[in-house]
């Protein structure tokens, strides 16, 4: 099935934003890549607040979707978390996926419009939130120790797990990202 060209504008801002930032883009670097005018952009997302907009609210959806998927599909809180850190690991080694949207985005924060860092702040919520429960599904069941609250103890593992991604890709060795969040893991598990 052929994409929409708002699917394939989407795409390619993704793309762009993942590789610049918010600011790293504009509609002719977006017309160039799917060679469409640049008024054809603005057809869809009449500026680029929107399209960023449309972007993040599609990826925290999907984001979402994947994570409640692990949680419907994997059992053990454990081999969730590690499901979770191996789709990572596997971005970083294949560079199959990109590095998160939001993570980019983040960096960005006080530049981006409000609709952009409030979507953004979400996908965050939406992430400590599934994490936490993971660790406090963890911690019942005698998987996990946790030295803090499970909310807590998410927002460590995003920032180990987002730091590390960030220290892989500036490095450009993929293993970094296994050595910064295995002993983490271990930690959890101890």
């Amino acid at each position: 099935m052929e994409l929409s060209t708002s699917e394939k504008i989407l795409d390619v801002a993704q793309s762009l934003v993942v590789v610049g930032g918010y600011n790293g883009f504009s509609y002719a670097d977006i017309s160039d890549a799917i060679g469409i005018r640049k008024a054809s952009i603005h057809h869809h997302f009449p500026t680029k607040a929107a399209l960023v907009a449309v972007l993040v609210e599609r990826y925290v959806g999907r984001a979402k979707d994947g994570l409640n998927s692990l949680r419907n599909n994997v059992a053990d809180p454990a081999n969730q978390l590690e499901a979770y850190l191996d789709y990572w690991q596997k971005c970083v080694l294949d560079a199959s996926q990109p590095i998160c949207v939001c993570a980019m985005l983040a960096s960005e924060m006080q530049m981006l419009p409000d609709e952009v860092a409030g979507l953004v702040r979400r996908h965050f919520q939406n992430l400590m939130e599934w994490l936490a429960s993971v660790l406090r599904d963890g911690e019942k069941q005698g998987s996990f120790r946790l030295d803090a609250s499970p909310e807590q103890e998410a927002q460590i593992m995003m920032a180990i797990v987002h730091g590390a991604l960030l220290s892989a890709r500036a490095a450009g060795q993929p293993r970094i990202f296994s050595s910064i969040v295995g002993p983490h893991v271990a930690r959890l598990r101890s």
